[in-house]
């Protein structure tokens, strides 16, 4: 399930964190909502975000073997 959860600071501050969704594609889920709150100070990867990445090094790793097998 995918989700954003937002906390907002007395300060404004807006923290965001976002589950769910796989790979950087939750960048362009959350671009509209972050234009509107103002400047983006600090950004913080998840392990959901790597996960994607993992399975493209994977099939890259797999396709090297395969290749030097000739």
């Amino acid at each position: 399930m995918e989700t954003l959860e937002f906390i907002i600071y007395p300060d404004g501050r807006v923290q965001e964190k976002v589950t769910g969704i796989v790979g950087a594609s939750c960048a362009e889920v959350t671009a509209a909502i972050e234009a509107q709150l103002g400047q983006v100070l600090s950004q913080e990867p998840t392990s959901e975000y790597f996960a994607n990445n993992q399975v493209q090094q994977s099939n890259l790793a797999n396709t090297q073997a395969t290749y030097s097998e000739w």
